[in-house]
């Protein structure tokens, strides 16, 4: 492909370290010049000898050998020596002395200095050029260009002896001359396509860059091939469309005939056989497996049908290519043909479909009924099976689990109405079909068969939802049985926590009267909180009761929780009394000592009796015995009010009141005692 500075094309011969066959050689440059035109060949080769991988005896044969071979095309011969020359052998023979003999001049020239001969951009990545060159891609092109060179010289040669032959002799000549040399050798086809590919491939090269982007002008060769592809591919078009019109009269004289025999085989088989297996097929069927099975056997019908139908599609194309080419004196019969055979062909198409997809519809309406037949029986399963929940979440689950399937049954319903309603209106059409039968028995057993499921699903439908009804009210009893127990078990919690409160918090006894009757007010408000909350759980306990006995069933917890609730009361109101006698003690003390405390000495005559001092005294040793001694509960068990220390100081502080009292009581006697003296 490159060129040298004169626009003389290069010849690149690279020698390697093997054997280089000179005969072989010899052969390959004959081929090579035979390639290029004549006018290529006037402006004179520059060979380029690769002799870096070679020996110098290979090289200078090489050489010598140019001047037999190509001798006047060569105008300059460039041997590429190696890195390391070749010693002084080459001093035994100067090519610049044999120019006159050769015919051409010769130089030795080191790879990187060839460029001073040719420009860069003609030589390629082997010489440091940037030419792009892909051996084998050209290989490949010339290959396909020879192959089809060959194949289309033959076919023509054939071509031409079928339509001669055509054109000569009465028709009966030309029928046996048609046959005996009818089909080629090779297809046409193949042919004009190969060339095609070919001469597109050359134009293209011609005016692209290679794939790396870099300018890239067609070699010689190539140039030179396009007008020799255009040139066979132009005759041979010619001599294929003569061909395909000779084809085409033949086919035409047999088509008529065969085309007129299969339409009535057509005909006569859709309108028969085909016919009777349509009307034999009515049924829908009354399950998913029945209408399979009908599906099953329309589709085998469909099947053979089909092979008819491919018949029609086949017939028509042939009819309609004759009518766009055919005689004046055949349109008539083949628009005829046409039209009876798409008549019947379409009618019975029209059947295949409607009866398709009424099995369809069939189909998906049994699908759909099996759907909910299988939703009923689940949620009548689950009506059936006693509710034996754990906790009220589990019963709401179970609930709302139920709520869904009803509501799944209820759109499962909704859909087979609207599929039965529109398999009973295809139904209905299916009489226009029936080419003349009764068929109101068939229609009428397929349509009470449909009515049927949908009332029965109906049915079923109605009768769990009043089971679901029956089964709602009792959830939700039990739900309300549930939280009953659950609030009086929090009751009886409460209750104890009060208890609780009772016995750890509320130990102050006051430190006068007025604090104790706060204390003592405050106390029964607090009772009267225990109090609500025990009738609160009683009362919820008596529900649980009522709605165990509408349930017939045993509550779990009631019969526990009673003897709790009345257990924690007992000790409750022991421990409230012993509380109250406690605060009324103390209340007594304190207005009776601060009574006494409070009145003037200058009148002592409140005083005299000793009786209130010592029933002072006595109150407060029984209030103090009290803060010592236990609640005891009826099982046994005894509680003391707060900590040792939280009641030591209580008792201290009445000791400290008792102790004014007995100083009060010694100061009102000292006069007494000085009277009789005086």
């Amino acid at each position: 492909g490159g060129k040298d500075r004169r626009s003389g094309l290069i010849l690149t011969i690279p020698l390697c370290l093997e054997q280089t066959s000179m005969d072989e050689l010899s052969v390959t440059l004959d081929y090579l010049l035979s390639i290029p035109s004549e006018k290529c060949k006037a402006r004179g080769f520059t060979v380029i000898v690769d002799g870096r991988k070679s020996q110098w005896n290979v090289v200078k044969t090489v050489v010598l050998m140019l001047q037999n071979v190509v001798p006047a095309e060569v105008s300059l011969v460039c041997v590429v020596k190696p890195d390391e020359f070749w010693d002084k052998k080459v001093t035994h023979f100067c090519f610049w002395k044999e120019k006159d003999r050769l015919g051409f001049e010769v130089i030795l020239v080191s790879a990187n200095k060839l460029t001073r001969y040719i420009e860069p951009c003609q030589l390629t990545e082997d010489f440091g050029g940037t030419l792009t060159y892909d051996h084998m891609d050209w290989l490949n092109k010339r290959l396909v260009f020879e192959k089809f060179t060959k194949e289309s010289t033959s076919l023509l040669d054939e071509l031409a002896l079928i339509n001669n032959g055509s054109d000569k002799g009465n028709q009966q000549e030309k029928e046996r001359s048609i046959d005996l040399n009818f089909l080629p050798s090779v297809d046409p086809e193949t042919v004009l396509q190969t060339g095609h590919e070919l001469l597109s491939e050359l134009q293209q090269r011609r005016f692209n860059g290679s794939d790396g982007g870099v300018s890239w002008s067609p070699m010689d060769d190539e140039l030179l091939a396009q007008p020799q592809v255009m040139k066979l591919l132009d005759s041979l078009r010619e001599q294929y469309t003569r061909y395909q019109e000779v084809c085409r009269q033949r086919s035409k004289r047999t088509q008529l005939e065969e085309i007129q025999q299969k339409v009535m085989q057509v005909v006569n088989w859709l309108e028969g056989p085909g016919s009777e297996q349509l009307r034999t097929q009515w049924g829908i069927g009354d399950s998913i497996r029945a209408s399979q099975a009908l599906q099953q056997k329309h589709e085998e019908i469909e099947s053979q049908h089909s092979e008819w139908f491919a018949v029609y599609v086949e017939l028509n194309q042939q009819i309609a290519a004759l009518l766009n080419a055919g005689d004046e004196e055949d349109l008539v019969e083949l628009k005829a043909l046409q039209q009876q055979l798409s008549d019947v062909c379409y009618r019975q198409a029209s059947q295949l479909e409607f009866r398709q997809n009424l099995l369809q519809a069939a189909l998906e309406f049994h699908s759909v009924a099996q759907d909910l037949s299988q939703q009923l029986d689940g949620l009548l399963g689950m009506l059936c099976v006693d509710v034996a929940p754990a906790d009220g979440a589990s019963i709401q689950q179970t609930l709302k689990l139920l709520e869904e399937k009803l509501k799944s049954v209820d759109s499962g319903l909704q859909g087979l109405r609207e599929k039965g309603q529109g398999l009973l209106d295809q139904i209905s059409n299916q009489a226009s079909w029936a080419y003349g039968k009764d068929v109101t028995i068939e229609n009428k057993e397929n349509v009470d068969h449909i009515q049927g499921v949908m009332e029965d699903m109906q049915l079923r439908k109605q009768r769990c939802e009043d089971m679901v009804d029956v089964r709602r009210l009792k959830m939700l009893q039990m739900v309300q049985l549930f939280k009953c127990e659950e609030d009086a078990a929090q009751a009886v919690e409460w209750l104890s926590e009060l208890l609780d409160a009772l016995l750890k918090t509320h130990i102050r006894l006051g430190d006068d009267a007025q604090e104790t009757k706060v204390l003592l007010e405050k106390h029964r408000k607090f009772v009267d909180v225990a109090q609500s909350t025990y009738d609160y759980g009683r009362q919820l306990l008596q529900a649980t009761v009522v709605l165990c006995q509408s349930l017939r069933c045993t509550s779990r917890s009631s019969g526990d929780t009673l003897p709790r609730l009345n257990r924690v009361w007992k000790q409750f109101t022991i421990t409230s009394d012993e509380r109250v006698h406690r605060l009324e003690t103390a209340v007594a003390f304190h207005s009776s000592a601060e009574k006494i405390l409070q009145e003037c000495p200058e009148q002592p005559e409140a005083f005299n009796e000793v009786e209130q001092f010592d029933e002072i005294e006595a109150v407060g040793k029984s209030l103090l015995d009290r803060l010592t001694v236990p609640v005891v509960y009826p099982d046994g068990s005894e509680q003391y009010f707060g900590s040792p220390s939280d009641m030591a100081s209580a008792a201290e502080h009445i000791r400290e009141k008792m102790k004014l009292v007995s100083l009060k009581k010694q100061q009102l006697r000292q006069p007494e005692a000085t009277t009789p003296d005086s």
